[in-house]
């Protein structure tokens, strides 16, 4: 049996219908650059996050580019963010001069550890940035109270947690700001790249819209540098249509996690997710530890057809590109444990059980085999 780790093809074929339609009209008035289209996602994605705003960009990281130049961060202002993610959170912020600090995570839920934030902040913390990973929110109440008591700005990474909510308030709408990605696997997905931005205020999202456009309002008046990244038409046409199914995937997307919990439980040494009992985790991945020789179960896993992934295997804080900053194996223990036993199940709204039975057989006869040194 061939398990993807996510199956687009089986979501693209029950909208194919629809989504050829609204390419065929967008084609028919050769609206391609901003326009109605993108301005109507807009509206509902900014509805769907309860936020005031939303602004469509090109990307998740040009998102976070954005935010950071557009909220006054500079050159060597510190920024406290997690190492267990994906470095687009933090590129943009090197490639701006500014320090990232990287502190440890919660061993339960691979989140920001509060306790280690609040030991981070020096005089030059200028913001903290709250990683939603793997579908869950983070411990906002707390890191919003911590950002409000020293005067520091609260920017959410919500690229992998369309939907997901702490004590039932959505993900970026705690801070200043939201910053999600619609790379093609995520929970809601563009047929490329794209990302969206979301904050209640107004003044922040008409500098947002300066900036994505070349620093431009008026054609060819230019008041700052800016960046193009305009959410292109297609992919906002394509968004508009996913979107109206997000709730229903999401359910589905939780239904699956809690028939993984049931049937993996009895596998020696499996650690499965913790769902926060103050989040709604939309669980665009799910991820267990196994115990030991993570790469040979691995292994095993992809002979057996099932897609299998790691996300992600090297702390930013020992990625080769971030060596100037200065960190060492050791420094950040629990992000470091995690990512040697981590391991990404298949997970989307399309899988069936039976599926799910093979994936949680196929992983038992792995962990068994790499215990006895297979």
């Amino acid at each position: 049996m061939q398990v993807p780790l996510v199956n687009l093809q089986a979501q693209f074929a029950k909208l194919q219908p629809e989504i050829f339609q609204k390419l065929s009209d967008i084609f028919a008035h050769t609206e391609f650059i901003m326009g109605r289209h993108v301005e109507e996602f807009e509206r509902s994605f900014a509805d769907f996050c309860k936020a005031s705003n939303a602004i469509g960009v090109a990307n998740g990281t040009d998102a976070l580019m954005l935010v950071y130049r557009a909220l006054g961060l500079e050159r060597g202002d510190e920024v406290i963010v997690p190492a267990h993610t994906f470095i687009a959170t933090v590129s943009p912020l090197v490639q701006l001069g500014i320090r990232p600090v990287f502190v440890d995570i919660d061993p339960k839920t691979y989140l920001l550890d509060f306790d280690r934030v609040r030991e981070a902040l020096t005089s030059k913390t200028k913001a903290i940035v709250a990683v939603h990973l793997y579908g869950q929110a983070a411990p906002l109440d707390r890191l919003k109270s911590l950002a409000d008591t020293h005067g520091l700005l609260l920017i959410e990474d919500c690229a992998q947690a369309h939907g997901a909510t702490w004590q039932g308030k959505p993900v970026g709408t705690w801070g200043e700001v939201g910053c999600f990605s619609f790379y093609p696997g995520k929970n809601l997905g563009a047929a490329g790249d794209a990302g969206a931005i979301i904050t209640d205020d107004k003044e922040l999202a008409r500098r947002l819209r300066l900036m994505l456009n070349h620093g431009s309002e008026t054609k060819y008046v230019h008041t700052e540098l800016g960046l193009n990244s305009r959410l292109d038409a297609l992919q906002a046409g394509i968004l508009s249509i996913k979107l109206r199914f997000l709730e229903e995937w999401t359910q589905q997307r939780r239904e699956n996690a809690k028939y993984y919990q049931q049937i993996l439980q009895g596998i020696p040494g499996l650690v499965l997710p913790l769902e926060d009992p103050a989040a709604k985790h939309v669980y665009h991945l799910y991820v267990v530890q196994v115990p030991e020789h993570r790469d040979t179960v691995v292994a095993h896993l992809h002979s057996a057809g099932v897609g299998a992934g790691i996300h992600y295997p090297i702390p930013l804080h020992l990625q080769p590109v971030f060596q100037e900053l200065g960190y060492t194996a050791g420094a950040l223990p629990h992000t470091e444990a995690a990512a040697q036993r981590i391991l990404s199940l298949p997970l989307c709204p399309e899988l069936t059980k039976s599926q799910m039975d093979y994936v949680a057989e196929t992983l038992k006869k792995a962990v068994l085999a790499s215990g006895k040194g297979a």
